[in-house]
Parts: structure tokens; C-alpha cells; sequence
């Protein structure tokens, strides 16, 4: 800046220290250390911020083994609940069994909806730190992933053995009518008592689906299925369905489902259309991505691209990001009905594109990469820091350009299964924060504001459940919903946590995101989050721009003072020199913001415009 930042931050230390030594829920460390990163792009994670710094090791390394009494390391996080799996969901001959396993996890008002290979449970969060399992629903299909849409409940359904009437005997005959692969379709109007009231059936059955919302249309919600099976049912089964390959232009592969549900009539759901999103333009062939196969010497042998296994819509920047096997792919779906491809990349260290997550902002996205299917130990030392990993793209003019790769740190043992797998952006106004499961290697939380450089900010790791053979658990997503983090323990149950202020993230920022408020979440449809203007987001900006050396110390000083007298509520004369101080400090955040100075980086002239908008906001609220 043109005064000199640094001669500013030196000058004016002893007065802003004065201003805040006594808040506690203010960053406070002018001088603080800058967010931990490594250098260059290729692999994010802050091995040093996971480390004991006393001997040098990671924490996570060593855990004792156990099922409900492993070892347990953590970081900034707060373990406040844990809850075992209900009765009918454990196997009681042994407690390792397949067939039990919990899945993903989606949100209604105070409930959590627990999928399960069994069917789902729904916890009562009113109170976070005090779930309780109100319903278990008994209906095997599958990995049972769940969606919430109003009243409508919807179910992943691809198992053979499935039933329409949620039976648990199967189904022994190979063409059956009472089979079902695709979505079932709950009421839940009471949650207590879910009511199956249609189901949709599919050639190759729902693996996972996106909720997809039609900003023009509130009579219906569109449902994209993503079946992942190679086993075809016959057409004796389902008319229609063909288990040929690309030749066959009718063939249930390389194509997605899209279900049309009508909101006051459900029971009349049914399939609208069966893009082929993975069309070569120039050739017209169905199959025109990738076909399977090494990148070249020392490369990953990925998966080819006939399916996707996630589909992630953010409907309010009319963008979809699927996670597609052999390829990541960006979707118009300005058209729910007609979703068609925008982009597309490989990666020569993806084994199996699995999932996807947006930034609030969309400019970025990261995939994940699920190298092992979810049951082999992938986050070995000895394993390649960049398969099964995130990547992380900036979307720029609708395309997808890579940044960078984020690897979970702490190296986990050859008895636990590791990969990355699901999870959420985490609210924090001004930064990219996303929380995600690795199995076994437990749950971390990074920053990816800098895709070249993501930090990880804090993490919760358990030992493995057996160090004699490998048992599959851990978390398979990882989800924040109003101010906590719930976690889906595979083997052990349904966790809650909430995270702790440290030098990477303050309480301001901790308690700014809490403030967004949701009313529905699902996996695989992103909403978009704005923050109202409250002190608890201005003072997040402020940590923020302190935190990186970004504002002159004389503005926090402004800063501090003016919200302080705000949060005070004193007299008429008071609130109008607020008022005042409010908005003469925004026009110079705003001048500011357009002065370039050593150091800056790229989110910093934003975060001052931000600072600027929300002080602007607050003085709008006392008028």
C-alpha cells in the first residue's frame, strides 16, 4: 500500500493490542505465522501441522486397534457424540459382517438420515451433542445412499437381491417382478413413520443420485441416477435394458437415468430421459471418453468411462460436476432434463473418479479419487502421494484447468482401508474449507482457498479396528450441518464433532459458519451459501486479512473499535458515530482493495471488498 503496510502493522502494534488483548474471540496475533503450505503443487497436505512437535510423529501413527476402544488422535476437532449402530443393523453373529455397513448421510431440519446396506436410521439432532436414534427402517438394497427433498425421502437401490417390499428373503429367481433396482421413494411428512409410496426401476439400479432442483420448476424435482453395476437386467425384467456394449446405440451403458417426481403426485415418478454425456462431439460415439487403461510408464490404470459414480448439481450456477470412472466431467444443467458436457479431464494418477465438490463461489472443484474401490489400505508411506488423492481444478470459461492435489498426511497401516472419499464444504466466509472422509484414515478438514497449496486444519484418526487382518470401517462421509460435523462410521455407528479455534482457523470463523443455517442437505446436491452482514463474519474477514498481513493495522484498529461499540448497543449518539465509523472505514477498505502491495495474494483485495460489504451491511441494520 501506498503508506507502507509493514510501517503500519510495526506503528500501530501496541494500540491494537491494547484495543484487544482482553477478546478472546479475536484473532490477535498480528504477526502470526501465514497458514501452513508446501511447496509446489503436486501434494497439499501440511505433514508439520499434523506432527507431535516434540518427537516429530504424526499422531495418528500408532493408534491402538479396537472397535468401540481404539486409540484416538485428533486436532483442532471435538469429538462430542457417538452412537453405535441400532439393533438390525449390526450383525449379530459378528460384528465385522458385510452386508451392515453405513453409508452416506442426509439432512432434514433436525434429523440426520443414516443410509445403511440394510436400509437407514434417522437421529434426532436437535441436539447435537445429544443424538438420538429415533427410527430404523429395515429395507436392504444396497449401499442405500439417501436424498431429502420436502417430504420425500429417496433411496439408492441396486442390489439383485433387492425387493420392492423391502423384504429381507431376496429375490431367488433371475427374472423377477418383485425385484427393484433404482430409487425407492418414502413419504416422510412423518418422519417417524415412513411410508414407501413409489419406487422408479432402472436397467442397471442407482448406485448413488443427485437431487436436482429446476429454479423454473416447483411442481417437480428431477433425480439423476448413476447405476454403476456391470450387470444389466434382461429385458424380460425391465423393457429396454440391453447389456451390449457402445455398439448397441440402445445399450444401458454410457448414459445416466433422470427421474421426474412429481411433488403432489410421487407415485407417478418415472424416467424422463437417458443422456448420453459421454458422446464424443466430433464422432458421435457414445463411448468418446476414456476407454480404460495406463496414462504411460509409471501411471495409474483407470477405470473406463461408461458410468458415473457421483454426480454433484449446484443448480444456482446452473453446473454439475460428475465424477465418472475414467474421467472428471463439468455438465450444463440448465436444462435438469438435458443435462450435457461441458468439459472433461483425466488424471494419469486416478484410478476411479468417485466424487466431486464445488466451492461455494464455483470457480473450483475437487475430485476424488477412490483407487482400491474403498477396501484396500491406500494411505500407506510407501503409496504414491497423488493416487488416490483429491484434485482440485479452477474452473475458468467452463473449463476444468488443474491446481492441485490434496493427500490425507498421517500414513495409515496395511489393516486399514483408506482412500478419499465423501464430504462438505465447511462455511467459513472468505475461504474454500472442506471436511472429508478417508475410511480408516479417519476425517480431515483442509483449506483449498490456494488450490495449489491446501493446508489441512484439523482431523479426528481412530487405530484400526483389527491389526491382524484388514476389516473394513471407518468414515465413509463426513458432512457439516449447522454449526457441527456428523460422520458416518462404517462399522461403528454415527459421530458428532465440532471444531476447535487454533492458529488456523479462529472462533470468529468458527462461529460465522455455525450462523448459516440449513434446512436440508444432500451429498450430491450443493447449495449456495451467503452470509448475512453480523459480527461474527465481519470479525471473520478481519481475522483473515490479519492473519495474511493484509489490512493496515490503523483500519483493524478502526475495525475492532467500531464492532466492539456495536456489540455494545450504547446510546443514540454512540450507534450514529458508529454508524459513521462503519461506513467512512468501508470506503477506505475499498480503496484499498484497488492499491496492489508486496506479498498480496489473490484473496486478499476480495476479503477487503467482503469487509467493506458486511461493515456496509451492519450500519444498513442500524438505521
Amino acid at each position: 500500500m501506498t503508506r507502507g503496510m509493514n510501517v503500519f502493522w510495526t506503528g500501530c502494534w501496541t494500540a491494537l493490542h491494547e484495543a484487544t488483548k482482553n477478546r478472546s474471540r479475536l484473532f490477535v496475533l498480528l504477526l502470526a505465522v501465514p497458514m501452513l503450505a508446501v511447496a509446489g503443487p503436486s501434494v497439499g497436505a501440511a505433514a508439520l501441522a499434523a506432527q507431535d512437535t516434540a518427537s516429530g510423529v504424526d499422531p495418528r501413527v500408532g493408534l491402538a486397534p479396537g472397535w468401540h476402544d481404539a486409540g484416538v488422535a485428533s486436532s483442532n476437532i471435538e469429538l462430542v457424540a457417538s452412537l453405535p449402530k441400532g439393533v438390525g443393523f449390526v450383525n449379530p453373529d459378528s460384528a465385522f459382517a458385510s452386508g451392515y455397513t453405513n453409508s452416506d448421510i442426509a439432512f432434514t431440519a433436525n434429523y440426520a438420515i443414516q443410509g445403511n446396506y440394510r436400509g437407514f436410521q434417522i437421529y434426532d439432532i436437535e441436539d447435537p451433542t445429544n443424538p438420538t436414534l429415533r427410527v430404523s427402517v429395515i429395507c436392504p438394497g444396497g449401499q442405500g445412499d439417501p436424498s431429502v427433498y420436502g417430504n420425500l425421502l429417496f433411496i439408492s437401490v441396486q442390489d439383485q437381491a433387492a425387493r420392492i417390499d423391502c423384504g429381507t428373503q431376496g429375490v431367488a429367481d433371475s427374472i423377477s417382478a418383485e425385484r427393484l433396482r433404482g430409487i425407492r421413494i418414502f413419504d416422510i411428512s412423518d418422519i417417524r413413520n415412513p411410508i414407501q409410496v413409489a419406487v422408479v426401476q432402472t436397467c442397471r439400479g442407482s448406485h448413488t443420485h443427485t437431487v436436482v432442483e429446476d429454479p423454473r420448476d416447483d411442481e417437480n424435482v428431477y433425480i439423476y441416477v448413476q447405476g454403476t453395476s456391470s450387470r444389466v437386467r434382461a429385458p424380460e425384467e425391465l423393457e429396454g435394458c440391453s447389456s451390449l456394449g457402445a455398439e448397441d446405440p440402445n445399450t444401458s451403458f454410457f448414459r445416466i437415468e433422470v427421474i421426474r417426481v412429481p411433488l403432489d403426485r410421487p407415485q407417478d415418478a418415472r424416467v424422463v430421459s437417458e443422456p448420453r454425456i459421454f458422446t464424443n462431439e466430433q464422432t458421435g460415439d457414445i463411448a468418446g471418453l476414456w476407454g480404460g487403461g495406463d496414462h504411460g510408464p509409471g501411471t495409474q490404470e483407470t477405470s473406463s468411462t461408461n458410468r458415473c459414480h457421483d454426480i454433484t448439481a449446484y443448480p444456482a450456477i446452473g453446473l454439475a460436476a460428475g465424477a465418472c470412472s475414467g474421467n472428471g466431467i463439468l455438465l450444463d444443467i440448465s436444462d435438469p432434463v438435458n443435462p450435457y458436457r461441458i468439459d472433461e479431464v483425466t488424471d494419469p494418477g486416478f484410478a476411479y473418479w468417485h466424487s466431486a465438490t464445488f466451492s461455494n463461489d464455483g470457480s473450483k472443484v475437487i475430485f476424488t479419487d477412490e483407487w482400491g474401490g474403498g477396501g484396500q489400505p491406500r494411505c500407506q508411506a510407501s503409496d504414491p502421494p497423488t493416487w488416490g488423492a483429491d484434485a482440485i481444478f479452477e474452473i475458468v470459461g467452463r473449463k476444468l484447468l488443474f491446481a492441485g492435489y490434496y493427500k490425507l498426511s498421517a500414513p495409515q497401516t496395511a489393516e486399514e482401508n483408506c482412500v478419499a472419499h465423501n464430504g462438505s464444504i465447511i462455511p467459513v466466509p472468505g475461504r474454500d474449507i472442506k471436511v472429508q472422509a478417508w475410511y480408516q484414515g479417519g476425517l480431515s478438514a483442509f483449506d483449498f482457498t490456494d488450490p495449489a497449496n491446501p493446508v489441512e486444519i484439523a482431523y479426528f484418526d481412530r487405530g484400526p479396528i483389527s491389526d491382524q487382518e484388514m476389516v473394513s470401517g471407518g468414515y465413509w462421509s463426513t458432512y457439516w450441518y449447522n454449526g457441527f460435523i456428523y460422520g458416518a462410521e462404517m462399522s461403528r455407528g454415527f459421530d458428532v464433532f465440532r471444531l476447535l479455534p487454533s492458529e488456523h482457523l479462529s472462533q470468529n470463523e468458527i462461529d460465522a459458519a455455525a450462523q448459516v443455517r440449513m434446512t436440508v442437505f444432500n451429498a450430491q446436491a450443493q447449495p449456495k451459501i451467503v452470509w448475512e452482514p453480523t459480527l461474527a463474519v465481519a470479525r471473520s474477514y478481519l481475522d483473515q486479512l490479519m492473519r495474511s498481513n493484509a489490512i493496515r493495522a490503523d483500519r483493524a484498529v478502526s475495525i475492532t473499535s467500531a464492532l466492539e461499540r456495536l456489540e455494545r448497543q450504547g446510546s443514540e449518539l454512540e450507534r450514529a458515530e458508529v454508524l459513521a465509523q462503519l461506513m467512512e472505514t468501508a470506503f477506505d477498505l475499498e480503496s484499498d482493495s484497488r492499491v496492489s502491495f508486496a506479498g498480496e495474494r489473490p484473496t486478499d483485495r476480495s476479503r477487503l471488498r467482503s469487509l467493506a460489504a458486511t461493515l456496509r451491511g451492519l450500519a444498513g441494520s442500524m438505521r
